[in-house]
């Protein structure tokens, strides 16, 4: 191949990436100078962080809501049994182990629930 036509198809796929980026929508602005600037709207993710962050925070407070309220000893056994039933179960057994964070909310929670 000639270096005319690597080239040309290297053109060719700079503007077919530029035309999906822009089929997704585009925005435009006016610069100090009047250039009107063309530009691809950007992908936004629908879970910003703030939000993962109050899910998570909300999980570890019903986990150590959880270890308060049953207790310690019956909590972890309660873990154990769940690790030993079938796969979905013990996913669940290792996302609800005892952490820190939720020791030290259980301690915290449990002289208010008695």
């Amino acid at each position: 191949m000639t270096v005319q036509h690597k080239e040309f198809h290297g053109r060719v796929a700079r503007l077919q990436t530029k035309h999906a980026a822009f089929s997704r929508g585009y925005t435009a602005r006016v610069q100090s100078d009047g250039l009107i600037i063309v530009e691809p709207r950007r992908l936004r993710s629908r879970v910003s962080g703030r939000v993962f962050l109050l899910i998570l925070t909300g999980f570890l407070i019903f986990k150590a809501f959880l270890m308060a309220a049953v207790g310690f000893a019956s909590y972890d056994e309660r873990v154990n049994k769940l690790a030993s039933g079938a796969m979905i179960e013990k996913l669940g057994a290792v996302l609800m182990q005892a952490d820190p964070v939720s020791t030290w909310g259980a301690h915290k929670i449990g002289p208010i629930l008695r």
